[in-house]
């Protein structure tokens, strides 16, 4: 009964720090680029500014919007919520565990972005209906992706779960770096696509032909486009926080084990934070890529994900 609560008490923890800490890392982010540029940039608490603002204004709906228009943003966050309070952040074996599978997440990711895609064609808005066109190219390629690179982690793990996985890679062998590398490479195109960062996209850009999640948002406003802008905020966690479990499970605290607790929350706050100065050092340099190159983009994260699938297998006949 002991272990059951402190593994409750440590899943409430998880999802309250991931929901409360989704816009101050989107914040974090934001102004890390603007000093890299030379720039002073907006406050890191300007999202949670953001979020207050868009709940005060009023919400309109298009003359030409159907009876879905309202539901859409409702079904993007629930499902990015859902896999936010899946993916483990600061600790492992949490009550989620057994229920935090990469087939779920993918299901979950997709369904957010179809709900995205069909908000951008309810009002028949043409850059909205022109970025949902977009958004389901990209995505055939993601999901591509993302089911490869899972083929790999089950040949290591043995276990589709995200917990299965990182326990496997805090115990990996060297033999298995170069699969690994591949995978991690793979799923970073993915998480940048995903989030709609720089080079697959640009959150800061507000040129209606380039761009691709912002341009399906707007005809949103008030509390629907919070929910939008909030679920935008949580994905980049998510991602962050699947990246750094899985390939950097290293020092994580134990659900059961309360005394492993506060060390796994400085480590997990050193990765968001190390993550975040990667991301906006990788922003800084590097372009906005033209829409039509990036399922290229994401073909070559597909081909590193067979190819640390292959590596795997070889690598196992072998050792066999």
């Amino acid at each position: 009964m002991g272990m059951f609560l402190l593994r409750l008490v440590a899943t409430l923890l998880h999802i309250g720090l991931v929901f409360a800490l989704a816009p101050l890392l989107m914040g974090l982010v934001t102004k890390l680029r603007a000093r890299l540029l030379g720039r002073r940039g907006p406050p890191v608490v300007q999202p949670y500014r953001n979020l207050r603002r868009l709940l005060h204004k009023t919400t309109l709906v298009p003359d030409t919007a159907t009876d879905l228009y309202p539901i859409w943003p409702f079904v993007c966050f629930t499902a990015t919520a859902g896999a936010a309070m899946l993916v483990p952040g600061f600790s492992l074996g949490l009550l989620t565990a057994n229920v935090g599978d990469f087939i779920t997440l993918i299901g979950l990711f997709a369904l957010a972005r179809g709900a995205t895609m069909l908000a951008g064609m309810e009002s028949g808005f043409g850059f909205g209906g022109a970025a949902a066109a977009r958004e389901a190219l990209f995505s055939v390629f993601a999901e591509a992706a993302l089911l490869v690179i899972l083929i790999s982690f089950v040949l290591i793990a043995h276990s589709p779960t995200v917990d299965g996985v990182a326990a496997a890679f805090r115990n990996g062998q060297l033999g298995i770096s170069v699969s690994l590398g591949f995978a991690l490479a793979a799923m970073l195109a993915v998480a940048l696509t995903e989030t709609g960062r720089i080079p697959a996209d640009n959150p800061a850009g507000h040129l209606e032909l380039a761009m691709v999640h912002e341009a399906m948002l707007l005809e949103y406003s008030g509390r629907f486009l919070l929910l939008f802008e909030y679920a935008a905020m949580l994905r980049l966690m998510v991602w962050m926080c699947l990246i750094g479990t899985v390939f950097f499970p290293f020092g994580m605290a134990r659900a059961g084990e309360i005394l492993t607790w506060p060390g796994g929350l400085v480590l997990w706050a050193g990765k968001l934070g190390a993550m975040a100065v990667v991301l906006s050092l990788f922003e800084i340099g590097t372009a906005k890529m033209r829409v039509f190159r990036v399922p290229e983009f994401l073909g070559v994260a597909v081909l590193l994900g067979v190819l640390a699938g292959v590596f795997l297998f070889v690598a196992a006949r072998i050792g066999g």
